[in-house]
């Protein structure tokens, strides 16, 4: 029988200290900067142009393992009601039950659920989306993570940007009309970019 000395448990407690504190010390906690960060999305109108808008309020925590991504994660919540086309009258529309129904859906989520790296630096990150009341898998293209910085205040800050494309209607989000050429008003496609600034827990 082996007999565990005090010094002998001492050591052995110091040494798996060591032996993890390289892997604790990689890991950190952000916040998400609601004040700088967006969700921007683009939509096809009439079949012949853009329509453009942005998610202006967005919350979360990301965790950020930089010696092993896989083991990041990331919960965000985003304010539907935030939503701005610069269109007073289309946002009206966008915010009832015609399409978001901020009313009864005052937010969207978003909580990922896996990483896997890319090239350069990027890497996809996997997760669900939770909007209109639907929870569907969605994929982000993360265009890697840019090094910590400290602000004039002292706080450490990192940002990133992704992307990735839903179909509306995978949402419930159906309505539409014809147009008289055939086309209609809405496109089904809605390709999301997405700009993140954070700033580092305490």
């Amino acid at each position: 029988m082996i007999r565990l000395t005090a010094a002998r448990v001492a050591g052995l407690v110091t040494a798996a200290f060591l032996f993890a504190a390289p892997v604790l010390a990689s890991a950190a906690t952000w916040n998400i900067d609601s004040d700088h960060s967006s969700i921007g999305f683009k939509v096809r109108h009439l079949m012949v142009s853009n329509v453009k808008g942005v998610f202006g309020k967005v919350s979360g925590v990301v965790n950020i393992d930089d010696s092993d991504l896989s083991r990041s994660s990331v919960t965000a919540t985003i304010d539907t009601t935030s939503i701005d086309t610069g269109v007073a009258k289309r946002d009206a529309h966008l915010k009832s039950p015609d399409f978001l129904d901020v009313a009864k859906y005052p937010t969207m989520t978003f909580v990922s659920t896996g990483v896997t790296k890319g090239s350069g630096g990027n890497f996809k990150l996997m997760g669900n989306l939770t909007l209109h009341g639907v929870t569907r898998p969605v994929v982000l293209d993360v265009e890697g993570l840019s090094p910590e910085i400290k602000d004039p205040m002292g706080t450490l800050r990192r940002g990133a940007s992704a992307s990735t494309t839903i179909n509306r209607k995978d949402y419930g989000l159906i309505w539409n009309k014809m147009m008289e050429a055939g086309g209609v008003a809405v496109g089904d496609e809605v390709k999301i970019n997405i700009e993140v600034e954070m700033t580092k827990a305490k």
